[in-house]
């Protein structure tokens, strides 16, 4: 098995700029009190996080380190953390290692993704695949996912047993994903059955196991859970849009994967149901083509602006943020269920 080393090191944002670009610069600026706390409770996550990469082999270490450092701006690990003081905890050093749990899950997840997806680049740096081989690349997702079960391993069975399910509906979420591949007649009801599992479920198995930690009232786990569900479909149909939409220096990948790759989203399901029959008969000849050249590429983004769809999606990511702000009711009020609110808003609106 041979594999090329990433061409320079990682260059990886401080903290504070993490948490403060995951936030959003007007949430930040208007809860920077907030900031130090957030700020130290990611890095007892990050330190936690990293103590369990080392392997005996260096390649598999320095290929499992280059994946987490583009393990994105640390959305699960900051939601948990902000869930888990919303909850009224003083400090957040008791899940820390369930939060790198979930954020070496998630990155795993990432990594696979790039194998499938034949990605090139991830937040602009090469992916796993090209960086280290597929070969590697594969077997270093399964070593994330091992790692990952070895942190979760700290606490009760029901939370070991809730990451599994998690793990479960990411597969599923794969394989229900990959039989509806260039079929743009699969619609809107299995397109949710996929980002349910492949998104949402995680987001809702860490926050719900953080409620369980904290041994509070069912009413206000169950809140978190549903949160985290709602958050987590909101965030994924404002990714679709992006890849359509989005501007690829920001968001660090090249745009129209999905349609490249023949995923249908909400984007190009809203697009293609309101498309006369004529031009909806060209889209799905486009979109089924297994080999497409930019120009091809170009005239389903042509055909989508023709429909208003970006105006639809992005009016139902809203409409799911609401869902996710909603079922916070039984939280107590606080800064730190504000910003849970702001963060579900932020993922509905982001332009990263």
């Amino acid at each position: 098995m041979t594999s090329a080393s990433p061409l320079g090191d990682p260059v990886e944002p401080s903290l504070e700029a993490l948490v403060s670009q995951t936030l959003g610069s007007a949430v930040a600026s208007e809860l920077s009190e907030l900031l130090p706390v957030l700020v130290r409770d990611v890095s007892d996550v990050d330190w936690r996080m990293h103590q369990v990469l080392g392997s005996t082999y260096a390649q598999l270490t320095e290929a499992a380190r280059y994946a987490c450092s583009m393990g994105g701006k640390r959305v699960r690990p900051l939601l948990m953390a902000v869930a888990d003081r919303a909850l009224g905890a003083t400090e957040t050093r008791p899940i820390a290692s369930l939060a790198a749990a979930f954020q070496l899950i998630h990155t795993a997840t990432l990594v696979h993704d790039d194998v499938i997806d034949h990605a090139e680049t991830r937040r602009g740096r090469p992916s796993m695949p090209r960086a280290f081989g597929v070969p590697l690349a594969i077997v270093g997702g399964d070593y994330l996912f091992v790692r990952a079960f070895e942190l979760a391993a700290e606490y009760p069975k029901s939370v070991i047993l809730r990451c599994g399910e998690a793990c479960a509906d990411v597969v599923e979420g794969e394989v229900l994903q990959e039989v509806s591949r260039f079929d743009l007649s699969s619609g809107r009801e299995h397109y949710f059955r996929v980002v349910e599992r492949k998104t949402a479920a995680i987001i809702a198995a860490a926050l719900a196991s953080v409620a369980e930690i904290r041994e509070v009232p069912p009413p206000q786990r169950d809140a978190l859970e549903t949160f985290g569900r709602a958050l987590g479909i909101a965030f994924q149909i404002r990714d679709d849009l992006l890849d359509v939409y989005g501007d690829p220096d920001l968001l660090g990948k090249p745009l129209f994967t999905d349609f490249r790759e023949g995923n249908p989203t909400l984007v190009s399901l809203e697009a293609y149901a309101r498309l006369d029959p004529r031009r909806a008969a060209e889209f799905e000849s486009l979109f089924q083509l297994r080999r497409k050249r930019a120009k091809h590429l170009l005239r389903l983004k042509e055909l989508t602006d023709s429909t208003g769809a970006d105006a639809i999606v992005a009016s139902e990511a809203e409409q799911w943020a609401d869902r996710a702000v909603r079922a916070l009711e039984p939280i107590a009020p606080s800064p730190w269920r504000h910003l849970l609110e702001r963060m579900a808003r932020g993922a509905a609106e982001r332009r990263f």
